[in-house]
């Protein structure tokens, strides 16, 4: 049995229908259970539930556990969960101590390794679904907002963080391993805008703003904080002169390569219409 948390979110549906397709016993957890629609065979439970019995790994997404992990670990230990695969980030390779996105992750990594359990932290950089907070926008026929417009990411499709994470759950292939995961190429947010733009079949437009700009626009969500806008904004500006080089760890652990910025478009261009 495999308990998936954040089970309807961008990353935990796709890795629920991962493990589905391998013949894997799923174990999902969700805010809403009542609302999940997950597939048929699922076992579907509420997060604060954390029903542990028969599990014997663990898909953990930490943003499901705003007041830390310490918990849920002890918990699974005492149940004997074999694994754990944490939805991680490729920011946790950044020594800098101010980076609170970094140093968040490193902290559960480091608690996750100290649990005794067998792990893997898989680390992919954007995810090609940050895009989803262009619907509104686009749909309006407005031009998307951004800072620095040649900043440049590798943006990764949810499928393929999907398909690295059930083969950690699934084989001994990646425990112990902190694979970096992208997309196959290092684009532009104008480069992105105008892809959605093209799937969709309707202009899609980028205007760039001042960093001052952006800082004021995304500490004006309800889940942002200073350090974690600060820490989005300096990896923008240190990609113009340095851009992220794709990572080849999709293709090696699955034996395909990453799907393209353009493919993800595609297949959420019913999102932005």
């Amino acid at each position: 049995m495999i308990l998936v948390t954040g089970a309807t979110g961008n990353v935990g549906r796709p890795v629920v229908d991962e493990l589905l397709r391998a013949g894997a016993k799923v174990r999902a957890l969700t805010r809403d259970p009542a609302t999940a629609r997950l597939p048929g065979g699922v076992e579907v439970a509420h997060t604060d539930t954390l029903p542990l019995t028969g599990v014997t790994a663990i898909f953990l997404n930490p943003a499901v556990f705003w007041g830390g992990v310490d918990d849920l670990l002890v918990r699974a230990v005492d149940h004997r969960v074999r694994r754990v695969v944490m939805l991680s980030t490729s920011a946790a390779l950044d020594p800098d101590p101010s980076n609170e996105i970094a140093a968040h992750h490193r902290a559960i990594e480091r608690a996750i390794e100290e649990s005794g359990m067998e792990w893997t932290f898989a680390r992919p950089g954007e995810f090609a679904s940050n895009a989803l907070a262009w619907q509104q926008t686009i749909r309006a026929g407005a031009a998307v907002r951004g800072p620095y417009a040649a900043a440049r990411s590798t943006p990764i499709h949810e499928r393929d963080i999907a398909s690295v994470v059930a083969r950690a759950l699934l084989t001994d292939e990646l425990v112990g391993t902190r694979p970096v995961l992208s997309g196959p190429e290092s684009i532009t947010a104008p480069e992105m805008v105008r892809l959605i733009g093209e799937a969709t079949g309707r202009p899609a437009r980028f205007e760039e703003i001042t960093p001052e700009e952006a800082r004021t626009e995304m500490l004006a969500h309800p889940h942002m904080r200073p350090g974690v806008v600060d820490a989005l904004l300096k990896l923008r500006a240190e990609s113009v002169e340095h851009p992220p080089e794709p990572s080849p760890e999709v293709e090696r652990v699955t034996g395909r390569p990453a799907r393209t910025f353009a493919s993800w478009a595609v297949d959420h261009a019913a999102d932005f219409r």
